[in-house]
């Protein structure tokens, strides 16, 4: 396994520098300029300001800011926020990103793992249809219906001060956008959950731990369940990186000022420098986690062989 990771690892400044150069490809080829927005704006001004941050083309802008990231680990200035570096916008706004990831991921892992579990439990029960019907909705509601809805919600006077939209700082704050956050990953992870679950029931060492004397408690959620995660495990590391990073709808209807939001508005102001210091983040916490979950496979069953040396 050592050689595994360090495999990996060495694949990670690759695969960061495939996904930088396409994101500048896309960033570049979309009309629009960072400078003069809707406002008309001299000529000479307009010059002068491509020069100061390296983009009057895109080989000049290329030349300059991926070399920076290399030595100095700075993104560069942003280009709409001025005064403000992408690196300076990163520090401030990922705290809030991760810190609603995780309450909407614990959220999901644990409500999801356990509905799944006892709906496979209590198969073609009222509780395992129950269980099927919200996941069906969970996945087909779109995020920004799911936070709508939950804004109905706050504006209902007796929640008026529980929930304060639009303010970040107080623990009730992360309710609701995290609720709004974990709705699709949960309604996933109850699908596999129930799926898997009800494969490992059938297993034979099942019947004879029950045979042993084992409750069914313990043969269940001791035994059964940990080969029953491996699927979910397999979901977590997308799914883990997504909401760590934040939901761009869920962040702009809430208005929370977290690294998706900044997303929104850099793609909505033509901010290279900051569209891509927001998709480089992104995409090195997708490739950290996946590189995670195949450890945690091996963590959860130790039979599974990740250097694929079995085949």
């Amino acid at each position: 396994m050592p050689r595994v990771i360090l495999y990996r690892l060495l694949q990670l400044p690759i695969i960061l520098a495939v996904i930088y150069l396409l994101t500048f490809l896309l960033a570049w080829v979309a009309p629009g300029d960072p400078f003069s927005g809707e406002r008309a704006i001299d000529p000479v001004v307009l010059q002068t300001l491509r020069e100061k941050y390296n983009a009057t083309s895109p080989l000049s802008f290329l030349s300059s800011y991926p070399l920076r990231i290399i030595t100095e680990g700075s993104f560069g200035p942003s280009l709409f926020y001025k005064e403000w570096s992408v690196n300076d916008i990163i520090k401030a706004s990922l705290p809030v990103s991760i810190t609603l990831g995780l309450f909407a991921l614990a959220i999901a892992v644990l409500v999801g793992v356990g509905v799944g579990t006892l709906a496979a439990v209590y198969r073609d029960g009222a509780f395992d249809w129950a269980s099927l019907s919200i996941s069906l909705i969970g996945i087909s509601l779109p995020s920004f219906v799911t936070a709508a809805l939950l804004l109905l919600l706050s504006s209902v006077p007796a929640m008026q001060g529980v929930f304060a939209v639009g303010s970040w700082g107080r623990p009730a704050d992360v309710i609701l956008p995290g609720l709004a956050l974990s709705l699709a990953p949960m309604a996933y992870i109850v699908r596999l959950t129930r799926a898997s679950m009800l494969d490992v029931l059938g297993s034979d060492f099942v019947r004879t731990a029950r045979a042993k004397g084992l409750s069914r408690n313990i043969v269940v959620w001791k035994h059964c369940l940990k080969n029953a995660f491996v699927p979910v495990l397999s979901y977590l590391g997308p799914a883990a990186a997504v909401t760590l990073t934040g939901s761009f709808v869920v962040e702009k209807v809430f208005n929370i000022p977290g690294l998706g939001q900044h997303f929104v508005n850099s793609v909505q102001s033509r901010d290279q420098t900051l569209l891509l210091g927001v998709v480089m983040v992104y995409s090195l916490f997708l490739l950290v986690f996946n590189l995670l979950v195949d450890i945690a496979y091996v963590l959860v069953d130790p039979r599974i062989d990740i250097s694929a040396k079995g085949s």
